[in-house]
Parts: structure tokens; C-alpha cells; sequence
């Protein structure tokens, strides 16, 4: 078992938009997870992810991140968030598959 230490950081969609967005430490949200507020306890994210869910006029889904602390921000440590870190994947809508 690595003994890296990790955080956790809270993200969610944007209700109207779509759009992933990260919890950030003033409690708004952002697109950038650069801006993502780390959480090192478990009770503290636990908490803040009670706030941010009670947001359902802004946001959807939200959930518990894990992350590696780097001088530049956090970095996932799973396939899911680095993907979703990249930006939505849906096509626009009214474009149909051929």
C-alpha cells in the first residue's frame, strides 16, 4: 500500500450548464481545479460536501475527489477526474452520430 499522502477536493456539475466545476475555498465554484479548496480530513470535506450538495439551484452530483498536493494545485489520481479535468466530452447539441 503507497503511503503518498493525499486530499480531496469536492466537484460537481453546473446545473444549467453542464459544465465540471470544483469547490473552492471562498465556497463558490470553479472550472479550473487549480482553484479547488483541498481538504486534508475526512470530517471537513464531509461537511463541506453536505454545503455544496445542499446546492441543488447550481450544481448536481456532487462528490469527493481524491487528489495528489502539488506546488501547482491538485493533480487526480484517478482516470475519471483527470478526464473530467479535461472538459465535457458531450457533443453540442443537435449534432447527431453518423
Amino acid at each position: 500500500m503507497s503511503s503518498e499522502t493525499l486530499v480531496q477536493v469536492i466537484t460537481a456539475n453546473l446545473l444549467r450548464e453542464g459544465h465540471v466545476v470544483w469547490l473552492t475555498p471562498e465556497g463558490g465554484w470553479s472550472r479550473d481545479l487549480a482553484g479547488a479548496q483541498c481538504f486534508a480530513g475526512r470530517p471537513a470535506a464531509e461537511a463541506a460536501l453536505a454545503r455544496a450538495a445542499a446546492q441543488t439551484d447550481v450544481v448536481v452530483g456532487a462528490y469527493l475527489a481524491s487528489m495528489r498536493p502539488t506546488p501547482a494545485g491538485p493533480e487526480p489520481v484517478h482516470f475519471r477526474e483527470a478526464f473530467r479535468r479535461a472538459g465535457p466530452s458531450a457533443r453540442a447539441r443537435g449534432v447527431t452520430q453518423a
